[in-house]
């Protein structure tokens, strides 16, 4: 057969598929053939899989058109889950290495906000409940976070795109080379301010809203305010100052990967007008169609803020 003419019916055999099926039957399809290859990756190389990534360019640009007509969100937080049970169904148990496959995603993740122009991204890496897990698991998760952070403090990516980085949550609890690695990292960045990159590490929601609370008491206490002063001052925007990150607008979106329809309390001050986004893709196998099919579902709800 002859090369030129199979792919010009290949070419022509797409684009009659991008024509034929609107959106949302083409949203169906492709999530059946995720889930087919979620299970059993095919081979590379293959005529299946050049065509399923085709498919799947296609589908990017078709997306992206959309989200264009629409408005972006200013601020995204991601509960990146789904590490273990990714690893599992690929024989991996060395909790090194299965952090650290969670770990590479996040240059996916920047340079796709870096495209659409969204200011402020979010990563909850880490909670206060994680350090329940056994140490080993521990260790690597820790492991992970520590090297991605002091590679980002260095990586062209973050400096020529002017992304600032900061983390948020109880450092005091983290190991010291983790934190040195943090406050590497955020006084490299620290000048940048097109975007915003927030690692939450060591973080829980209710910690964070009683460390706020303490946080206004000790200063109320400092300018020798009275009890009952302390009392009448104390309102949802001054406990907001005390915030970990007061600098960031409050999350427009909020992504949770792995299938867990929950916040776990992740940003729970901070989340009162939030949209959310569920999705059973485990976190290092999140692709950029996800992401935008997120975006896309943010932009179709009508937010009236309790209006």
């Amino acid at each position: 057969m002859n090369p030129a003419l199979s792919r010009a019916r290949e070419r022509a055999a797409m684009l009659a598929f991008d024509k034929q099926f609107d959106d949302q039957a083409a949203l169906i399809r492709l999530e059946t053939w995720q889930n087919a290859t979620e299970r059993k990756p095919p081979a590379k190389g293959t005529a299946t899989s050049l065509r399923l990534r085709f498919l799947y360019w296609l589908y990017e640009r078709r997306l992206l058109d959309q989200l264009q007509r629409g408005p972006m969100p200013r601020h995204i937080g991601i509960i990146l889950d789904g590490n273990r049970r990714h690893a599992r169904k690929r024989g991996l148990s060395d909790p090194c290495e299965i952090y650290q496959r969670g770990a590479e995603k996040l240059d996916d993740i920047l340079d796709w906000c870096a495209d659409l122009r969204i200011p402020a991204l979010t990563l909850w890496v880490f909670s206060t409940e994680n350090l329940k897990r056994t140490q080993a698991e521990v260790s690597g998760i820790l492991s992970a976070i520590e090297a991605k952070v002091a590679a980002l403090a260095h990586d062209p990516f973050m400096h020529h795109k002017r992304v600032r980085i900061q983390a948020i949550g109880r450092l005091d609890l983290l190991p010291e080379s983790v934190v040195t690695a943090i406050r590497a990292a955020e006084t490299a960045t620290a000048q940048y301010d097109l975007m915003t990159l927030t690692i939450a590490v060591g973080y829980g929601g209710r910690e964070e809203i009683a460390d706020a609370v303490r946080s206004f008491i000790k200063l109320q206490a400092r300018e020798g305010a009275s009890l009952s002063d302390v009392i009448e001052r104390i309102t949802p925007e001054a406990i907001a100052c005390h915030l970990y990150a007061a600098n960031l607008p409050d999350p427009d979106l909020i992504i949770r990967t792995s299938g867990e329809i929950r916040l776990s309390g992740f940003l729970l001050w901070q989340s009162v007008h939030s949209e959310f986004y569920f999705t059973d893709v485990l976190w290092p196998a999140f692709r950029k169609v996800d992401f935008l099919r997120a975006i896309r579902a943010y932009q179709a709800r009508n937010r009236r803020f309790g209006r």
